[in-house]
């Protein structure tokens, strides 16, 4: 049985209160009810992220049904300005995510140093049981908004990676990250330093003008490979990037497990590496529009669709050829999350 999914253009951004309305997204949402909206509130130097002026409608018609909605993301495995609670809301307040442009309140799901966890049981392929944050564990229903845009890792991210990887504890993330530490051809070094400074690890140094990597303290969050335009780094192949994507999909599960929510993906600024990155991380093509729905795989599906029928040919196909993204959706649906099958519904 195919799920709805509904499609409001680019070009009609500004009428998304009332496409959400109409598209009845948030009946899951219930009186006195804390919901958690998930959202990526961008790196420090990042342009890519979900705009302010787009949270507010969606708190409004939370807020219309008396629920208690806030703004949460957990803490990143590498040191930045969202490590911590603390410098997280910082950050968050300085990217415009404050409550009186939004509504609501910002409130970093895993504790003030990024510790506090829960566990919840999958029993699947990879995890018998995942660790996510206590805030998340603790919502009666979600609301997740998701930037979807080209991934290092996964081929793309949209509502499954931030599900999976971004309600993960830091334990969490460690345990999908651990398979995805880059090869390191030491021969196309410039020594230029650039991958030191943003390796937060520490797990980079240069000795004798070459890199080397301590693979004890590095976490594979992939930070150096972006970093570098020298090609000197490359997610190590003889580890599957299908094997993280599917440790990402069951950690969503583990975040849905007994829980509702609904999923709005953005089709804008559709760049070709994820938020987490302290740079500007440019467009490589037109904005698309809005997707959402109830259904975390048939939104993901419809989001890959559009971006692609946009393009004029396969978007993610050209920008991480060795990856397939879809094996994300494929493992979604094998094991119960949603369908690939679609219907899509334009506003």
């Amino acid at each position: 049985m195919s799920s709805k999914v509904y499609f409001l253009p680019w070009k009609k951004r500004n009428e998304l209160y009332k496409f959400l309305k109409k598209a009845k997204a948030f009946e899951h949402v219930k009186a006195r009810n804390f919901i958690a909206i998930k959202i990526h509130f961008g790196e420090d130097g990042n342009e890519g992220y979900i705009k302010p002026q787009y949270v507010a409608p969606v708190v409004k018609i939370a807020r219309e049904k008396t629920a208690f909605p806030f703004l949460t993301d957990c803490s990143t495995i590498y040191v930045g300005k969202r490590s911590d609670a603390y410098h997280h809301a910082l950050l968050a307040n300085k990217h415009g995510f404050t409550i009186e442009s939004c509504g609501c309140p910002v409130i970093i799901a895993d504790g003030i140093r990024g510790n506090t966890k829960e566990y919840v049981k999958v029993n699947l392929k990879h995890f018998k049981t995942v660790s996510i944050g206590s805030d998340i564990a603790q919502s009666d229903g979600f609301i997740f908004m998701n930037h979807f845009k080209g991934h290092e890792i996964s081929g793309f991210g949209g509502a499954l990676k931030n599900i999976g990887m971004g309600c993960g504890s830091k334990e969490g993330k460690y345990a999908m990250h651990h398979s995805s530490k880059p090869a390191v051809k030491v021969s196309k070094c410039t020594a230029c330093g650039n991958c030191v400074k943003h390796c937060y690890q520490g797990a980079l140094k240069l000795v004798n003008k070459k890199i080397v990597m301590d693979k004890k303290k590095c976490v594979g969050c992939g930070q150096c490979i972006v970093s570098c335009v020298f090609g000197v780094f490359e997610l190590n192949w003889n580890e599957s990037p299908k094997a993280v994507q599917e440790k990402i999909v069951e950690y969503a599960a583990g975040v849905l497990k007994n829980k509702k929510a609904s999923y709005i993906n953005f089709l804008n600024h559709i760049s070709k590496n994820c938020d987490c990155f302290s740079v500007k991380n440019p467009p490589l093509m037109e904005d698309v529009g809005i997707v959402a729905g109830a259904d975390p795989v048939a939104v993901d599906q419809a989001s890959y669709d559009l971006v692609n029928k946009a393009y004029g040919k396969n978007f993610f196909k050209k920008i991480f050829p060795e990856i397939d993204p879809t094996a994300q959706l494929e493992y979604a649906e094998k094991i119960g999350l949603g369908t690939r099958d679609y219907e899509l519904i334009n506003y």
